[in-house]
């Protein structure tokens, strides 16, 4: 406490102050503290939303590469450091097939090399078929993929899941390849029971008597016939819809969509198209409601410039750069529904104002990537070209 003399009230007054500026620098210190770690966390939270946006839109490319081409899509999503280059991680990617295209998962699970051996293997553990009968075993694995129509990948795959079927399930048969044999009869009979073309529908007797002696010489239980045959008649294999042919999860959030005229490559008529530019890639639709695009065009080592055109004002042109005659590499769907190359050299497009050509080309610019490996290749023709024309 402080006295009552002068000196002492005045010491007492110094120290009362000395101590509220202390307490004071500690609330500001506090207060500084608390204000950088918000910032912080915000800047932190910030900079993962943004990581994160990054990766999921360099995953959604290699999903688009995949369907393209499968081991190209592999190759992206290694390199990109999204994949690791196991047979396990490639299989549990396959096994999700989020997006992913059924048919390109049944082409790259079916390639014979040792690689794509094991991660066929591996794709067929992630599979439990235990206390499951053939027909529904068959159902599961048949849904994770198309088979493919190479009758060597369907072999490969088809003894993969036998080998699988029999490890879930010891004791059903006396050997996998009797499960082998059995599936494909299974298979068979899903398509002459339930394929409209098929006049003559196999009884259960005729299924019995195909079956008879698989079973390492010997007949199989009856009752596990007519249950096979009965599970099909009742309900056929359903095809399993393609995630990655249906775009629609794509164009969510595009960097640019809208409107515009394109020129037609054999025929020089010019059409209207909703074009949706997402993921290095130009989508054209014929209308907005359309699920599936009439064409892609893959924009990886493209260029874009304005032209102009006696018919059409506001035109942009994609091309390749150095190779004018070569065709684009992009695809289109004709009126028929079959899925073709392009035969453009060169994409013509005309936008309905020239703010809006201006956007289009500034967007598709960015949107452009390139390949090293084909600017290497592009070089290397050019010098042997030089050398053969001297």
């Amino acid at each position: 406490k402080c006295g009552k003399s002068e000196g002492v009230s005045s010491e007492c007054t110094e120290k009362q102050e000395l101590e509220s500026i202390r307490r004071r620098k500690q609330e500001l210190l506090q207060d500084i503290q608390v204000t950088y770690t918000s910032v912080a966390d915000r800047w932190s939270l910030r900079t993962f939303i943004a990581k994160c946006k990054a990766r999921n839109k360099q995953v959604s490319m290699g999903r688009k590469k995949f369907n393209m081409d499968p081991k190209k899509g592999i190759r992206f999503l290694i390199d990109s450091g999204l994949l690791k280059n196991t047979s396990n991680d490639i299989a549990q990617f396959l096994y999700k097939g989020e997006g992913l295209n059924k048919t390109a998962i049944g082409d790259y699970l079916g390639e014979r090399n040792d690689f794509n051996l094991e991660v066929l293997h591996a794709f067929v553990e992630l599979h439990e078929f235990t206390d499951l009968n053939l027909v529904q075993a068959l159902r599961q694995f048949l849904w994770s993929f198309r088979l493919p129509g190479e009758a060597q990948k369907i072999d490969r795959m088809m003894e993969a899941f036998a080998q699988r079927y029999c490890h879930c399930n010891p004791g059903v048969f006396q050997h996998s390849d009797t499960c082998y044999v059995l599936s494909f009869a299974v298979i068979m009979l899903n398509t002459s029971l339930h394929n409209p073309n098929v006049k003559d529908k196999p009884s259960h007797q005729r299924f019995n008597a195909m079956n008879r002696g698989i079973n390492d010489g010997g007949d199989l239980p009856e009752d596990l016939l007519r249950n096979l045959y009965e599970g099909i008649k009742n309900e056929p294999f359903k095809i399993p819809e393609d995630d990655g042919n249906d775009l629609t999860h794509t164009f969510f959030n595009p960097d640019r969509e809208g409107w515009l005229l394109k020129r037609g490559g054999r025929v020089k008529t010019w059409k209207r198209r909703w074009f949706i530019l997402t993921d290095n890639c130009l989508y054209y639709f014929e209308y907005t409601t359309d699920k599936e695009p009439r064409g892609i065009i893959p924009l990886e080592n493209l260029s874009i410039r304005e032209v102009d055109d006696s018919k059409k004002p506001n035109c942009f042109e994609l091309f390749i750069p150095d190779h004018r005659d070569q065709v684009i590499k992009a695809c289109k769907t004709e009126a028929d529904g079959r899925v073709v190359e392009g035969n453009h050299t060169f994409y013509r497009i005309s936008a309905p104002t020239a703010e809006e050509k201006e956007e289009w080309i500034t967007s598709i610019k960015n949107a452009i990537s390139r390949d090293p490996f084909y600017e290497m290749l592009a070089a290397r023709k050019k010098k042997v070209s030089a050398l053969t024309s001297l």
